[in-house]
């Protein structure tokens, strides 16, 4: 705001007289703005001389000696030295101060216009007029602006917005006691140079308060961020009497401590009330605690506990704000760390995981170990010859194989022989299986096979083996996608870009050769196919002398016996068996692996694992004896049937009882009488539940047997040609496409050899009724009988070796689990198990 007061008409003469002398004074100073300022070119004279000529103080207050060239004290009058004399001095605070950095530094905010230092206090040509006695006239374009705020930019307030200034502005006089706009600019520059001097902001305080600024001094002090003293509060007191707050500084003054310390709020008190009122802005609540026995100053022993207690709202949001930023950190986080591990393989490393890099192993299998696959050997030893002296082969044209793909099932071997062609020529051996090429990602399988192959040359000679072929070597389709086929389409590529003489041979090995693609399987990259089959008796003895080697045998065990019990063993299969009665004899404690171990594993294999805990009532065992005894009956009388070997009542597996059968040497094919007998049997027990319980009685445990004498009779007639109506005709590759009426006409004819095969076990059970009774109670006593056992029986000989089950003892079983016919631990009042049916035979 402009220091002016206003002058009424009838005291402009007087004012005018007292300001002459002042005015006088002025135009004798040099001040370049005595009229509007117009720009002139700036030369290195001119500022040398106006370096030289002005005064650092832009007030009037001269702080140097050297004045303007056009200005001597000779000239000067007497009024104006006199006024000259009566100048106000600078306070001590002032004295030291750099006024220029003060001039440059100042705000142009407290001038309302954009000009230099020199031009703080200028005045234009209206304003001199105004002053002249002879042609004096109101003004009233000034407008009430304020020049002066304490509000930094980062304050807590904004500053004070005035009205519109349409208004004649409040005026004052420029007498000489008044402080004028130039030095209110120096102390408010220094009073904010020095924030921590007391002194430098009661002189500015002192300053504002003799213009008549009061406000400027509450809303400044009050901001709590510069230094006080008890003269500062004095001062603000005083403005706040002149603003209208007396009440407020009586509390003040009411509000000393008896020691004449002030209660209000210091500096770092009132910093803290400030941060607690920008929390508050932000949705906190604000409260000012102080100690029960003393009152709060901020002092060390007396502080000033400022508590701000966050609102639900901004407490939620805050929460909210961290979990959300926590949130998307952890992602990316997680991200990159993801994107690291992956790429350097740092998890692989550390934690010493398995690689599926193929890596070159040399075998210590020699071909003295793989038995049962004579054939398979022969002609793997010549891979063998071929890569420890390959130019006895080269030397008449011949070539060394590329590809050999081993074919057979499971369990024959065929990973062994690649094993011992391997430590047989004593080359590194690779070996990655089928499943290890293909992962999530895209191109990984087509990579580690370039890597399999090219490992593969640079060892060379070498033999790199893949099991399980079909994992990645299947018949590729139009409508698979083109990465799938990425894998195959690398490897025909590997293996018809090996030289010649490269002394790398491929060795692949598969269960399902009609799986591979015809591109993989053709001459240049599989040039031989080796079939190793399962072993035959002979095998199977070899293999089971081979294992029997690590154990201790007893002089009762016959290796042939035992091959002639397995056939279609494999040689996987025949290693178990030695593992398992190895087991069992060390579970009895026995010195010595006996027969009956061998045995016991055999049954474990063929049949499944005893079920001893298994709780069967007394009648659903004499049932199964009964349908286990039928089937062996028709298999012991049946010409053309195999071999009896076990019958029994335990539970294994899935089935309540067993009738097993085994040839006693390999069959390569069979003839209609061995299949009809076949239906025979597997009808024979359910034909005994028929006679003995009556058609009505008959349970479905004979679902088994009638699905398979159905399959067997269904490939007779579709298949075999062992229909005399169909005849010799495949009826069951195109099956969909045939009529209805040779639909019929096969339903009819495998109906028909189903009847006859019940029938025929019909009228052998009839004829052997007795029998069919004595072996019932005889399984019911001993629960297993094998072939030679069961010829007893039937003779009515006694098995004085054999334990019985002992039917007689009662079981001893939960009240929660005892069948409701039993009563006590006795089981009276068991009902009897039911007779024959309506033929008037005698219950057992």
């Amino acid at each position: 705001m402009a220091f002016q007061a206003p002058i009424g008409f009838q005291n402009v003469a007087s004012a005018t007289t007292e300001l002459w002398p002042l005015m006088h004074s002025a135009l004798l100073t040099p001040w370049q703005a005595g009229s509007r300022h117009t720009p002139v070119p700036s030369t290195a004279a001119n500022r040398r001389h106006m370096n030289g000529t002005r005064s650092p103080s832009s007030d009037g207050f001269q702080t140097g000696s050297a004045t303007s060239a056009a200005t001597s004290p000779k000239q000067l009058s007497s009024s104006a030295q006199a006024l000259r004399a009566t100048k106000p001095v600078l306070p001590e605070c002032l004295n030291n101060a750099p006024l220029a950095a003060l001039r440059a530094q100042s705000s142009p905010a407290i001038f309302g216009g954009k000009h230099d230092v020199g031009n703080r206090f200028a005045f234009n040509q209206s304003t001199l007029q105004k002053a002249n006695p002879l042609a004096w006239r109101l003004t009233n374009n000034i407008r009430n602006v304020r020049p002066y705020s304490s509000i930094s930019a980062f304050g807590l307030n904004k500053p004070m917005m005035r009205p519109f200034p349409w208004s004649i502005p409040h005026q004052r006089s420029f007498s000489a006691g008044s402080s004028s706009r130039n030095l209110l600019a120096h102390m408010e520059q220094t009073a904010n140079n020095n924030p921590q001097s007391a002194t430098a902001q009661n002189a500015f305080y002192t300053a504002l308060l003799r213009a008549n600024m009061a406000d400027i001094i509450v809303e400044r002090y009050q901001t709590g961020r510069y230094a006080t003293n008890p003269a500062c509060e004095t001062t603000y007191l005083r403005a706040l009497e002149k603003v209208g707050q007396s009440e407020k500084a009586a509390a003040i003054i009411s509000n000393k401590g008896a020691d004449g310390s002030s209660g209000a709020l210091s500096t770092d008190q009132l910093q803290a009330i400030g941060h607690a009122v920008a929390a508050q802005s932000r949705g906190g609540n604000i409260a000012l605690a102080r100690n029960r026995g003393a009152q709060g100053t901020g002092a060390k022993e007396s502080p000033l506990y400022v508590v701000v207690e966050e609102s639900i709202g901004g407490t939620i949001f805050k929460w909210a704000k961290f979990l959300l930023y926590f949130a998307l950190v952890a992602y990316f986080s997680l991200v990159l760390a993801t994107v690291v591990i992956e790429t350097t393989g740092i998890l692989k490393k550390v934690g010493g995981s398995q690689t599926n890099e193929a890596r070159p192993e040399h075998q210590n299998v020699r071909f003295s170990d793989v038995h049962g696959c004579d054939e398979a050997k022969e002609e793997l030893q010549e891979l063998v010859e071929f890569l420890k002296a390959p130019e006895k082969f080269s030397s008449l044209g011949g070539k060394l194989p590329k590809g050999v793909l081993l074919v057979g099932p499971p369990g024959t071997g065929k990973t062994l022989l690649a094993r011992a062609v391997a430590g047989e020529a004593g080359v590194p051996f690779f070996f990655m299986s089928g499943s290890e090429f293909d992962e999530v990602y895209v191109g990984v399988g087509a990579k580690r096979v370039r890597e399999l192959f090219n490992a593969a040359r640079a060892k060379a000679p070498a033999i790199v083996f893949i099991d399980e072929l079909d994992a990645i070597g299947g018949k590729r389709n139009e409508r698979d996608a083109a990465y799938v086929k990425q894998t195959l389409n690398q490897l025909l590529t590997d293996l018809d870009g090996f030289e010649q003489n490269s002394g790398v041979i491929f060795l692949a090995a598969t269960n399902f050769p009609q799986l591979l693609d015809k591109a993989l399987t053709r001459p240049g990259r599989f040039d031989r196919n080796v079939v190793v089959p399962l072993p035959d008796v002979r095998g199977r003895v070899e293999i089971l002398k081979h294992h029997m080697k690590n154990i201790q045998i007893g002089t009762d065990v016959d290796a042939a016996v035992i091959a002639r019990g397995t056939p279609g063993f494999s040689g996987a299969e025949l290693e178990n068996v030695v593992n398992q009665a190895a087991v069992h004899a060390s579970r009895n404690k026995a010195k010595k692996v006996g027969m009956m171990d061998f045995e016991w594993a055999k049954d474990k294999i063929l049949m499944g694992a005893e079920r001893r805990s298994a709780v069967i009532q007394q009648k659903d065992k004499v049932m199964t004896a009964y349908h286990e005894g039928g089937h062996a009956l028709v298999a012991m009388f049946t010409a053309g049937a195999d071999p009896l070997y076990k019958a029994t009542i335990m539970p294994r597996g899935q089935a309540l009882g067993i009738t097993f059968q085994l040839p006693e040497l390999d069959k390569v094919s069979m003839v209609k009488r061995e299949y009809l007998a076949h239906i025979d049997i597997c009808m024979g027990g359910k034909v005994a539940e028929e006679l003995v319980y009556g058609p009505e009685n008959v349970t479905s445990g004979a679902a088994s047997d009638i699905q398979k004498a159905t399959q067997i009779a269904y490939a007779m007639v579709t298949q075999m040609g062992m229909s005399d109506l169909i005849g010799n005709v495949d009826l069951n590759t195109d099956y969909a496409r045939l009529s209805s009426e040779t639909k019929q006409t096969i339903e009819r004819e495998v109906r028909r050899l189903v009847e006859e095969g019940r029938d025929r076990a019909t009228r052998l059970l009839t004829s052997k009724r007795k029998e069919l009774d004595i072996l019932a109670n005889a399984l019911v006593e001993y629960e297993s009988l094998n072939k030679e056992e069961m010829e007893k029986v039937l003779r009515g000989e006694k098995l004085p070796d054999r334990v019985t089950s002992l039917p007689n003892v009662p079981l001893k079983l939960p009240e929660s689990l005892m069948p409701p016919g039993l009563k006590g631990a006795g089981g009276e009042g068991a009902p009897p198990p039911p007779g024959r049916g309506d033929d008037g035979g005698a219950t057992l």
